[in-house]
């Protein structure tokens, strides 16, 4: 709009007028001191606001594609051997490409182009826990907490595939099973008395995923809960006996006496094997151990 004045204040011809008046000719000294002053100030004026606009113009587009609350910073280190981390990422890894990016631009984030595929798929894992409040402000991801408040919530923290099935429930807005499941964990035979009819197969269903152990899909697994004195060659004889090990990394935990880690067979079925065996077994140190495939 700018320019279109000050073209028609100089009468700067328009690109639709054939003259041969060219804007050189309009940028010509003139004769008179005034004239000339009141013309080079204009043209100052419309030179030094296109640079500005020009500048106004790109960090508007750059504030638009990036929204404020959530500027891209640079992933935490996240701890691999960590059993809250090497779950999360069990759900994340079957993911395609086009699924994890779909789900970061959801959380506002768009998946940096020079970023691989497995470095998005990180940042997804690390944004899942920051969202569901499982990681710490330090990044570290909270520890699994050792007392609940109800039986419901100690169904949500320890039973992987119960919380599956209760997430189903709540992605598909069914209200009524998520019901029938809190109050059959809390109260089992009041909640049958009065849902036992109506909601049976429901029930088995809960029952179902409550007995259920996680699909072993990878060689892999963590580990959390064998006694310290154990040490990491008795932990590793251990689990050898089940198949042959491909990568083993073993650490004692410094908040309780016992060994955590993560051990890489060089088959499924001898990870399957060591969880069958190991998993939920109590070691005489007052928790049960626990074995997740990754």
């Amino acid at each position: 709009t700018f320019v279109k004045y000050f073209i028609q204040y100089h009468n700067f011809p328009s690109e639709h007028h054939h003259s041969h008046y060219g804007l050189r000719d309009a940028l010509s000294i003139p004769s008179h001191p005034i004239m000339f002053r009141t013309s080079s100030l204009a043209f100052l004026l419309l030179i030094t606001l296109l640079e500005n606009s020009s500048a106004f113009t790109t960090s508007l587009l750059t504030s638009r594609t990036t929204p404020n609350n959530h500027r891209l910073k640079p992933l935490k280190a996240l701890d691999y051997n960590d059993p809250i981390v090497g779950e999360e990422f069990a759900k994340v890894q079957p993911m395609s490409f086009e699924e994890v990016e779909d789900e970061l631009l959801n959380f506002g984030i768009p998946a940096p182009p020079t970023m691989n595929e497995m470095d998005v798929k990180l940042m997804l894992v690390e944004m899942r826990l920051r969202m569901s409040g499982r990681m710490t402000k330090d990044g570290k991801p909270k520890p699994k907490p050792t007392s609940f408040n109800s039986k419901f919530e100690e169904a949500l923290g320890t039973k992987p595939v119960f919380a599956e099935l209760y997430e189903e429930f709540k992605k598909m807005g069914d209200h009524n099973s998520q019901n029938v499941a809190a109050e059959y964990l809390n109260d089992p035979v009041n909640a049958k008395q009065r849902y036992g009819k109506d909601y049976a197969g429901l029930i088995k269903q809960i029952e179902s995923a409550l007995n259920a152990k996680p699909a072993v899909k990878s060689p892999k697994i963590q580990f959390n809960g064998f006694p310290a004195n154990m040490g990491e060659m008795g932990c590793k004889m251990t689990l050898e006996a089940l198949g042959e090990i491909v990568d083993f990394v073993c650490e004692e935990s410094e908040d309780e006496p016992i060994l955590r880690g993560s051990v890489e067979f060089e088959s499924v079925e001898s990870a399957k094997k060591a969880i069958e065996q190991y998993d939920g077994m109590d070691m005489g140190m007052g928790t049960k151990l626990e074995l997740l495939s990754v």
